[in-house]
């Protein structure tokens, strides 16, 4: 698909995944994450949106490994898992990067060309729904990005740009409503171990020990 369509993809994704893992969807930083792993996979084709500010590395991924190979692979949503179960690194930097990399295997799976999964070996795998560039494309992208949007509860906050430019300060008082800066909610994750991985202090051994003061005699 298109650099477009995949941002707009890699977006969708992230609003439908950020509420499971008890992430902010609506994060801008984590939305970012999420957009720039939808991007990341292309790394292998020089002239595709990474693929040109990475010249160097894209020349080098296309010549040697050529384009939908190891970025496309199986070997990437197994480097996407390491990379998520990490300890060095926080959930909220990991999750929506693979977050976005993988809705960018899923749509490419959707094309006639399809996904060399089982890389090195030749065969491709494909659910040719549309072809990329096709008028179909926009479609397709505009109902997961519609669909991934209604699996949000998060509210937008529209009057975030007027108080950063300082409008809110003049215009304020007419428009109370829309210039109220939203209560923050602290995020609370679902899990012990999701809480620890956000905060950066999971180690090995936390998740045992809670478990056995919180179910004793389950883990022995």
């Amino acid at each position: 698909m298109m650099a477009g369509s995949h941002i707009a993809l890699g977006a969708a994704a992230w609003f439908a995944a950020a509420p499971r893992l008890g992430l902010p969807a609506l994060d801008p930083a984590m939305l970012g994450l999420a957009v720039l792993g939808a991007l990341l996979p292309d790394v292998d084709h020089p002239k595709s949106w990474v693929g040109k500010r990475l010249r160097p590395v894209s020349h080098l991924f296309a010549t040697l490994l050529g384009h939908r190979g190891v970025t496309h692979s199986l070997v990437a949503v197994v480097g996407c898992a390491v990379l998520l179960l990490s300890q060095n690194v926080p959930l909220a930097i990991t999750a929506p990067l693979v977050v976005g990399y993988l809705s960018h295997l899923a749509a490419d799976l959707l094309t006639p060309g399809g996904l060399r999964l089982a890389w090195p070996l030749r065969g491709t795998y494909a659910l040719p729904l549309c072809r990329t560039g096709s008028p179909f494309e926009p479609l397709v992208v505009a109902l997961a990005l519609s669909w991934a949007w209604g699996a949000t509860s998060e509210k937008v906050d529209f009057g975030a740009g007027l108080r950063a430019a300082g409008i809110c300060r003049v215009v304020g008082r007419e428009w109370p409503g829309f210039c109220a800066k939203p209560a923050v909610q602290p995020v609370v994750l679902q899990t012990p171990e999701l809480q620890r991985l956000w905060d950066g202090s999971w180690r090995p051994g936390l998740l045992a020990h809670e478990t056995r003061h919180a179910h004793p005699g389950v883990l022995r």
